[in-house]
């Protein structure tokens, strides 16, 4: 098994007054040669938003872009006609593909909370697409919940790679044995809340790790935890 392990406060911050975003790879004015993705995960950002305030207009490409909803209300308008309200354990997902433009704002009365992740596409240059699906955490409890797949179905967000997206809300000693092959494959996890032992290694609140070289990521929760673990190609 090889491992890294990314402490909570090792991350890079970007604190400008209405948006606070903690970046576990190199993002905007963060970059860190060790951390320039992980496999064909490229962003993984853990933001704040505070209210009436939000993200202008602007285009993406090429890119499969993940918004996982933790707290809070968020409004979504793209060039696609998609608007939408994104709250509190809703996941959306835009396919880029040959380009598109969006926004989004907080339009709730409390600070938003949301992970933004990027993944690289399988296909290049495909007509750009949204989905939205919600995850109710009441319905998660003590379960791996897939919330993207490489597969479509009507229970989760289909992607345009060979990955797959899942949450973890367990009560403390809980134990999760989730299957990866090793050959071209990696895995990243992620704590909201509590604590893990992940192969050994404990990661709390916050922190991440990213494993390869393994055939089973073995996770025990040593508190009641809420996590979030993304199976990735470690390249094409």
């Amino acid at each position: 098994m090889s491992y890294r392990i990314i402490r909570a406060h090792e991350r890079g911050l970007k604190d400008i007054g209405w948006l606070q975003s903690n970046f576990s790879l190199s993002f905007s004015n963060y970059y860190n040669p060790e951390r320039t993705g992980f496999g064909l995960l490229r962003v993984f950002n853990d933001d704040f938003v505070q209210p009436a305030n939000g993200f202008g207009l602007h285009a993406h490409a090429n890119m499969e872009i993940i918004s996982v909803m933790l707290a809070g209300r968020m409004n979504h308008i793209d060039s696609m006609g998609y608007k939408e309200e994104v709250a509190t354990d809703s996941v959306q997902i835009m396919s880029a593909g040959s380009g598109l433009r969006h926004e989004e704002h907080n339009i709730g009365d409390d600070e938003v909370n949301f992970l933004q992740i990027w993944i690289e596409p399988k296909l290049q240059n495909v007509t750009p697409r949204y989905q939205k699906r919600s995850f109710p955490v009441a319905k998660r409890k003590n379960q791996l919940t897939t919330i993207v797949s490489n597969e479509e179905g009507q229970a989760h967000c289909w992607i345009n790679q060979n990955a797959r997206v899942s949450l973890g809300y367990y009560e403390a000693g809980q134990t999760v044995d989730y299957p990866l092959n090793p050959v071209n494959k990696c895995v990243f996890v992620f704590v909201m809340d509590g604590a893990l032992t992940v192969n050994g290694q404990l990661v709390e609140k916050r922190d991440s790790i990213g494993l390869w070289v393994t055939a089973t990521v073995s996770i025990e929760c040593r508190a009641e935890s809420r996590f979030i673990i993304i199976e990735a190609p470690i390249n094409h």
